[in-house]
């Protein structure tokens, strides 16, 4: 349709159409076997039923082709109604969740990842994917930091962005992609306590030099939905929130197309004690600019209502329909309502996507220690211990719908990859995920045999340790103990496991931790108990291959940390991108009187972008090209990479610059630019980064961004903790 069809449609609908437009429902009000089933809902009145705009959670092609048919024949324009899914990191074949795509640095990987998640879910009728999650993450404890890419502004925004154009190409009608709802709106990472769904205290200028900026980035990628978030912020619930909403997100980011609340996000106005009840929440989400309600019914039962007795305008309730109805237009929908479905135009073959991901996994992989060379492996018996060594459950639970027939444990691929090697293997489980009674994000955990199995597993451990050469050591947290409403006070493995690998070390000398985990994890007793310590996120469908690839030397490790890895959980929340302080700790001597703890480091155990390779890496001095950055010019950073061991390196050299003095304290160093480099054994590589004004602008005190004049530090190193700086002046 062409845009003044798209009106005059408008001008025709009733209004109770169009209000309806603006409502969504869950699954299970169209199909019993939903994402959405078990959730309690109301009953939905067969009014909203007919004419919801959209519904979330169905994956079924042959179920939506059967809902989409059935609905067109009875809506009175005929309007396709709108399906919508969490694709977040993979649908039928499973990637990295997004903290382990962040590990990679790698914003070409993660586009062309999502290309193939946008291809198969388009391909069971999906329309909306809500993805990227682009919220900053810098507290541990919160589960959800598995669905974002990390502690750093730069990195997010171009690993968002990347995700955008990979789900919805360049042209949304083709059938293969999908439309990308950026999420969530705005600062949800920075929930207090990292306790999920909780209120956000952060200032102005943090918010917008540190939070907003990969949701802008997501916007300048062309996203055409955004979700509002649960929490609140400077007192006011997002969801309601004007400001932020209007202003922030319409008027100075430029957003032009469709928002949505998060689930029941409108309702949660009255627990939040910002709305009296359900007719005063829709009347301040509508205010605030929210276009779509997400499953409260708040919309589909006082929209009209509102309009009708003029406490809302109808011109503002018709801006949002319209917006709704260009996304529809846009996918093709009044074309084609069963798009999707009926193409049959697949760009990657099934060989194609299991090779995407077992890249993608493998350079999401970060080696944090390697003793005396441990890796790659040259061990000839190898025992693959702990309750990760045979799971294939190495997806998230943010992958609702994989195909779990093609997941490859690490045992599968052991088995496939290491005895035409000559390498004798052997595997047990050693004892269960958690303990008993450990809480879970959807249960309590209960075994009454526990203690039996465990002793029984220990057992067949130890003998398979004792025949080994190197035992790998397969450990982590449960898949229901990171994402959403999975906050956690501790950050430790289950007791179990950690007795596990301190027996284990008794009677094997060379022991390897391979840590599955959806968060940053206390690791110190792991490091000093392994002799390498390799940290494998939730690697996905080709998680064992991806694995099993590194740990043979057959891709060199390259992954970083996206976020900073505590000594405990009493550092978070913890990130490197710290405000100087007029007290700062001394790097030796007297530190009494200063920012410190008494019983730790200030810093992270392994800080943002930490990650070892195979080779022997070293990093030459940083050369500038000049000391003085004027208007309109630019200046080039310069280090020399080598290495100098026998094994291919893989490294992201990392560009960061520290503003000395300004208007607002500035962050100790800030990530800038980053390059990943693939070294053979022996080879020197120039790295060289160009520095120019953009990159200095910050939220300043005259409430404005901009650059200041003054004096600026430079590091190009391996990670945010090492290196040393030269400095230049912007004039």
């Amino acid at each position: 349709m062409k845009a003044i069809e798209l009106e005059n449609l408008l001008k025709e609908m009733s209004l109770e159409e169009k209000v309806m437009q603006l409502v969504q429902v869950p699954g299970s009000v169209y199909a019993k076997d939903s994402a959405t089933t078990g959730i309690l809902q109301e009953t939905v009145p067969e009014k909203v039923r007919r004419l919801a705009g959209s519904t979330l959670g169905i994956m079924d092609g042959g179920k939506i082709r059967d809902i989409q048919d059935e609905y067109m024949k009875h809506h009175p324009h005929h309007i396709p109604l709108l399906f919508m899914l969490d694709v977040i990191h993979g649908h039928k074949t499973v990637f990295p969740c997004p903290l382990g795509q962040g590990a990679t640095f790698d914003p070409d990987l993660t586009e062309q990842a999502a290309a193939i998640q946008a291809e198969e879910a388009a391909a069971d009728g999906v329309h909306v994917t809500f993805s990227p999650m682009a919220d900053l993450v810098r507290d541990a404890r919160w589960g959800r930091v598995m669905e974002s890419t990390g502690e750093d502004p730069l990195l997010n925004g171009r690993m968002a962005a990347a995700m955008v154009r990979g789900y919805q190409g360049p042209d949304l009608k083709d059938g293969r992609h999908v439309a990308s709802c950026v999420k969530h709106f705005a600062a949800y990472g920075a929930a207090e306590g990292g306790r999920d769904y909780n209120n956000t205290e952060l200032s102005e200028h943090t918010l917008r030099d540190s939070y907003l900026p990969a949701y802008q980035e997501a916007i300048q990628a062309g996203a055409r939905m955004v979700m509002s978030s649960f929490n609140s912020w400077n007192g006011i619930p997002v969801t309601g929130s004007e400001w932020l909403m209007k202003k922030i997100l319409r008027e100075e980011m430029g957003f032009e197309g469709v928002t949505i609340s998060d689930w029941d996000a409108i309702g949660q106005l009255i627990p939040h004690g910002y709305a009296e009840d359900l007719e005063d929440a829709a009347r301040k989400a509508m205010r605030a600019g929210v276009d779509i309600d997400m499953t409260t019914g708040a919309y589909a039962g006082y929209l009209e209502k509102l309009v009708r007795e003029g406490r809302l305008p109808e011109s503002e309730l018709d801006k949002a329909v319209l917006r709704i109805l260009t996304l529809k237009n846009d996918l093709g929908l009044f074309e084609n309502p069963c798009r999707g479905l009926t193409e049959h135009l697949p760009v990657h073959t099934p060989e194609e996507k299991h090779a995407l991901a077992r890249k993608a996994a493998a350079e999401s992989l970060v080696l944090l220690k390697n003793e005396d060379g441990v890796l790659p492996l040259k061990a000839k018996k190898l025992a693959f211990i702990g309750p990760y060594a045979m799971s294939r459950d190495l997806h998230s639970t943010w992958a609702i719908n994989p195909d779990r027939a093609q997941g490859v444990s690490v045992w599968d691929a052991a088995q496939e990859m290491l005895p035409e090697a000559g390498v004798e293997v052997r595997a047990a489980q050693g004892c269960d995920m958690v303990e008993d009674g450990t809480g879970l994000s959807f249960f309590v955990y209960h075994d009454a045999d526990q203690r039996e199995k465990n002793q029984k597993w220990m057992a067949e451990a130890l003998e398979a340790a004792a025949w080994a050469d190197t035992a790998v050591l397969c450990l982590g947290e449960h898949l229901l103990q990171s994402g959403e409403s999975t906050s956690r006070a501790k950050l430790t493995l289950p007791p179990c496991q950690l007795e596990l690998l301190r027996r284990v070390k008794e009677v094997c000398g060379k022991v390897i931790v391979l840590l599955f985990c959806g968060r940053p994890l206390e690791v110190a007793q792991m490091a000093d108990h392994a002799s390498a310590l390799v940290v494998c996120w939730r690697p996905g469908t080709e998680g064992g291959h991806g694995i099993l690839d590194v740990l043979t030397g057959k891709v060199p490790p390259s992954g970083c940390l996206p976020m900073s890895f505590p000594h405990t959980v009493g550092q978070e929340p913890l990130h490197y991108d710290e405000y100087a302080t007029g007290r700062p700790r001394p790097s030796e001597g007297n530190d009494m009187f200063t920012s410190r703890y008494l019983d730790c480091a200030n810093s992270a155990l392994f800080p943002f972008g930490f990650g070892l390779s195979y080779g022997k890496a070293e990093i030459s001095p940083v050369e500038l090209s000049g000391s003085e950055l004027r208007e309109g010019e630019h200046l080039t950073a310069r280090a020399f990479l080598t290495n100098h061991g026998d094994e291919k390196a893989a490294h992201t050299v990392q560009l960061y610059i520290q503003d000395l003095v300004g208007s607002r304290v500035r962050p100790v160093r800030q990530l800038r630019d980053f390059r990943r480099v693939l070294l053979e054994p022996g080879e020197t590589r120039e790295i060289a980064f160009r520095i120019e004004e953009p990159m200095l602008r910050f939220w300043r005190a005259d409430q404005t961004y901009g650059s200041e004049p003054g004096r600026f530090r430079v590091w190009i190193s391996l990670n945010s903790r090492d290196g040393d700086p030269v400095e230049f002046r912007l004039c």
